[in-house]
């Protein structure tokens, strides 16, 4: 027996009604207020990222200072010799004229060799558009690799994982570490020939380093019980990654470490980009987020602190592999002597944030270190994308080609699928038919 109301409607279906009417008041209720939160959202996340970049004009105007005081001082030498200028040091304030001063130590302490060379610290190759003021750095060396070279593969896959709002904000930068300038102008004609598009507009500069910016390789100290064969490969690979930090970081806001044989997650820029502005919101002291578990890849840094970086990985280039480095500043910032190894990771945990899942997958296998096989995973990225779902123009699609399954061509052309077509013979074509002219881009 069912209850009823005077009115006739059964209790039971006007309670229902009633609390239909409260779910959506609700709904509706939350998708008023949901501009005001996107708004919320937006205004946190600009005023994270002034944050940073106030950060990044303070460093600049040390660097700044610190170029002025250089020059003040040979000014101020130039003058003590030359009779020539007499009333010179009046220009100069009393701080100025302090001669006194404490003389810091410099990298030509640590490498000495760059006094042999005055261009050992610029660019022996350089293609840019000068793109800066930007907040996502992509810094990418790569090397000659004797068996397969990913560097065009891993280029293309981060190109198309960008929307053009994306591409805009970020700059990537290839670092050619190698010294023979006609295989770094070979590589950067492919890059050329390839991206044509992407290094107009500045979203890819080619830099490559003098021959005098590495030592001489044959005196450096064998270490850890490696041959020397490797202590050269990962004392060199140190010194590559410190000039390509030292290019960069006064061209943008954060900087993300690759590697030249990678694949990255559609829309990754946005996601690493939002994930910063986030930690920076909740005031959370952060030195590296990563975006991937393995070596060196993935790796984000403010430009501000990579400074820290640079002088680390220079002091102790010849020492240890460059993963072993970072791991050690983060030891030397955050873990106390006086407490044991479980304090120390607690504490480094703090500064090492780990974002999941992955946003990069090594896909190398030929390491370039000659011999040397590299098959490490990162478990966290998960299955790779076959395909991306796309918007063709009209048309239509056939083919003589044997169908498996359900993988139709016509279906991959939708965007629902990708195209599996069995024992494709000579003379078999695929066919598409438009509907109006187009212009064919890719």
């Amino acid at each position: 027996m069912t209850a009823r109301v005077n009115n006739g409607v059964p209790f039971r279906k006007r309670f229902i009604v009633v609390l239909m009417i409260i779910l959506t008041s609700y709904i509706i209720l939350n998708i008023i207020s949901f501009p005001d939160i996107t708004k919320e959202i937006v205004l946190q996340n600009e005023i994270a990222e002034l944050q940073v970049k106030l950060e990044t004009l303070q460093n600049k105007h040390v660097s700044t200072q610190e170029e002025i005081n250089s020059l003040t001082h040979h000014l101020l030498s130039l003058s003590k010799n030359a009779q020539t200028l007499p009333n010179f040091r009046f220009l100069f304030n009393n701080k100025t004229l302090n001669t006194t001063a404490v003389k810091l130590p410099s990298v030509h302490n640590f490498l000495p060799h760059f006094l042999n060379d005055p261009n050992s610290l610029k660019p022996a190759f350089l293609q840019s558009k000068g793109r800066s003021g930007i907040n996502m750095i992509l810094g990418i060396p790569t090397v000659k690799r004797d068996v397969q070279n990913y560097l065009l593969a891993t280029l293309k896959n981060l190109v198309e994982c960008m929307d053009s709002n994306e591409a805009s904000d970020t700059l990537i930068i290839v670092l050619i570490a190698e010294t023979d300038i006609d295989y770094v102008s070979y590589v950067a004609q492919q890059i050329g020939s390839q991206f044509p598009e992407e290094l107009n507009s500045g979203l890819i500069e080619i830099i490559s380093p003098s021959p005098s910016y590495y030592p001489d390789f044959s005196e450096v100290k064998d270490t850890l019980g490696d041959t020397h064969q490797r202590v050269v490969w990962r004392s060199k690979q140190n010194l590559d990654f410190a000039f390509l930090m030292s290019y960069a970081y006064t061209k943008g806001t954060f900087y993300i470490q690759l590697e030249d044989d990678i694949l990255a997650k559609k829309n990754f820029i946005t996601i690493m980009k939002s994930y910063a502005l986030k930690k920076i919101n909740l005031k959370e002291n952060w030195f590296i987020l990563d975006f991937c578990q393995l070596g060196f890849i993935g790796k984000l840094f403010k430009c501000v602190d990579l400074p820290w970086l640079i002088q680390f990985f220079l002091m102790f280039y010849s020492d240890k592999p460059v993963d072993w480095l970072l791991d050690h500043l983060i030891s030397t910032k955050i873990c106390s002597l006086d407490r044991d190894s479980k304090n120390c990771k607690i504490a480094k945990a703090e500064l090492w944030l780990h974002y999941k899942p992955s946003l990069f997958q090594h896909i190398g296998i030929h390491s370039s270190l000659k011999g040397k096989m590299q098959k490490l995973k990162d478990k966290q990225f998960g299955k790779i994308t076959l395909f991306y779902t796309h918007n063709n123009p009209r048309a239509i699609v056939e083919s003589e080609i044997k169908v498996y399954k359900q993988y139709t061509l016509d279906k991959a052309y939708r965007g629902e699928s990708f195209f599996w077509g069995l024992l494709p013979q000579i003379g078999d074509h695929i066919k598409f038919k438009f509907s109006r002219p187009i212009f064919i881009k890719k």
